[in-house]
């Protein structure tokens, strides 16, 4: 732990109050005190800055008018690392913090000073999945006890975008073990390296996976945004149970060159935050072409600067929508929720074409296995020869063979079924290869989605994100009853969850996507929405559900 770390740690730590609320004399008496105690510089003693739930606009509002700034911020974050994520109630969603995070936000701070500001991310602190490299004094894992010690040779793209904007890398979250892609059995949000995540709405629930520690961090305020990855489901489905908005990039939009790879055709990363606005801003960092991701030149002349630009209050009137009823009725519950938003959507302009169903639904299944294990055995084995002699394992080959060595450890629960199946795969230009690849294309892609789009004149589709998470099993693995994430997913396609309600007091998102490269107009139809709604509550870390909610 840094000093400035152990000093924060150890310090006073001052919980927000309501001083307006206080009698004149009170509050100087308790400020007095305050003062004494933290000897806190003058221009802090007063702040009405709340940190629960702060946007992006708030937190730089805040540090103009000199209540906060980039390092106060960055400690009150990580004081509530240390309070509710490591201790009690022990969400247990960040794996590592960043031992030099406070020295960056004193840097950011001079800036500041100096006038020169990077842009909407200048100080604002912000999670990372542990499987997107950092050449730091952190460490990337993927959750995987068999990668400690590994040093990468440089910044992820996503990492030094963010450096790049100001961001504070804040630190690492726990995420499903190899991004959930070595068993079919296992429990979304287990690592080796960082135990289980919880939900921070009812700690005995799913965070869902795999970018189990970034969903669960943003919904319980131990950052301001976060990053995830998806290559099927893995933003949209712990961004839906949390009670978030994220967004899953069309592949292409943001590099993955430093990210610990399973799918060179679905990977992606995505910003993940608790209003479609951050999510916005988030995005408008991340975008760009990368030498090193030849998917990126995809994106050329579609990138946008500012996403920030299609935030639209009105934004649902006139927009024709799909519905994709194929994807509703594993849950009566859900049914309601999402027949409710239909209404909510109508009654602000949108045009609903119901049903709108996706006619090859759940038809991809083998291919996108075949597809998924030969991409893994390729794009690990290159990952790693990147690190060069900076690894303790060289090849998924050593890292089975690891994980053997190593089974109290690594493998308790479950174990590498998928590992071995990939293992036996050949090269991306075996024959078997390339049609399931076509396979899969065809029929979310050509017979899917843009089929949809076309036959209905769509500006986006729209399906539950998934059911209410959950109860954690380590026994059995995940028990999730339905969701829509994989469509968009293996065709590429964006997709983008906002909360649509709870379920005994359990969080639900609703999915809008579209075609490649249709952020702007997800962001436009989900901000409305968002708008109009405004379901999203902070969670109370209850122990179970509350089935009386």
């Amino acid at each position: 732990m840094s000093r400035d770390r152990e000093k924060l740690k150890n310090g006073c730590r001052i919980e927000r109050r309501d001083f307006l609320a206080r009698a004149a004399t009170a509050a100087a008496t308790l400020l007095a005190g305050l003062a004494g105690a933290c000897r806190l510089p003058p221009r802090l003693k007063m702040s009405r800055f709340h940190l629960e739930e702060a946007t992006i606009s708030e937190m730089q509002q805040a540090i103009e008018l000199g209540e906060i700034s980039a390092r106060s911020l960055a400690e009150m974050y990580l004081d509530r690392i240390e309070r509710i994520d490591h201790r009690g109630p022990a969400v247990n969603s960040v794996i590592e913090t960043n031992p030099d995070a406070l020295a960056i936000a004193d840097s950011l701070d001079r800036e500041r000073r100096r006038n020169r500001l990077r842009g909407p991310l200048h100080g604002i602190p912000v999670l990372i999945k542990d499987n997107i490299a950092t050449a730091d004094r952190m460490s990337t894992t993927a959750g995987s006890l068999a990668l400690v010690g590994a040093k990468v040779p440089r910044d992820a793209f996503v990492a030094a975008k963010l450096r790049q904007a100001g961001a504070i890398i804040l630190g690492k979250t726990n995420l499903s073990e190899w991004a959930n892609f070595r068993s079919s059995r296992s429990s979304s949000g287990w690592s080796a390296r960082g135990g289980q995540t919880r939900n921070p709405y009812a700690l005995d629930r799913s965070p869902g996976g795999s970018s189990s520690g970034s969903a669960s961090a943003v919904a319980a305020n131990l950052c301001a945004v976060a990053i995830g990855t998806e290559t099927n489901g893995s933003i949209i489905n712990p961004s839906s149970v949390n009670g978030i908005v994220g967004l899953k990039s069309t592949v292409g939009l943001i590099s993955r060159s430093g990210i610990i790879p399973i799918s060179r055709s679905q990977d992606t990363a995505g910003p993940m935050a608790r209003t479609v606005a951050d999510v916005a801003i988030l995005l408008g960092a991340l975008a760009g072409e990368d030498p090193s991701d030849d998917a990126t030149s995809l994106s050329r002349g579609k990138t946008q600067r500012d996403y920030a630009r299609f935030l639209d209050r009105g934004g649902l009137r006139g927009a024709r929508i799909g519905v994709a009823r194929n994807y509703f009725g594993f849950h009566e519950k859900v049914d309601v929720l999402m027949n409710e938003a239909l209404e909510v959507m109508k009654r602000n302009g949108a045009v609903l074409v119901d049903p709108a169903n996706i006619a090859t639904a759940r038809r991809f299944g083998s291919s996108q296995s075949e597809v998924l294990q030969y991409e893994f055995k390729a794009g690990l084995n290159e990952y790693l020869a990147d690190l060069g002699a900076n690894t303790p394992v060289h090849s998924l080959e050593e890292i089975i063979r690891f994980n053997e060595e190593n089974k109290e450890k690594e493998m308790p629960f479950f174990g590498q079924e998928i590992f071995l199946k990939a293992q036996e795969k050949g090269s991306l230009k075996s024959e078997t290869y390339l049609k399931a690849l076509g396979e899969c294309r065809r029929l979310s892609r050509d017979e899917g989605i843009d089929a949809t789009i076309r036959e209905h004149h769509l500006d986006a589709i729209i399906a539950p994100s998934g059911g209410a998470p959950s109860v954690i099993d380590l026994i059995n693995g995940d028990h999730g009853l339905g969701g829509s994430a994989s469509v968009a997913a293996i065709a590429g396609y964006p997709n983008l969850t906002v909360p649509v309600g709870y379920i005994f007091g359990l969080p639900v998102g609703i999915s809008f996507f579209a075609g490649a490269f249709s952020e702007p107009t997800l962001i436009k139809l989900a901000y409305a929405f968002e708008q109009a709604t405004r379901f999203r509550h902070p969670p109370r870390f209850l122990a179970t559900a509350d089935l009386l909610a």
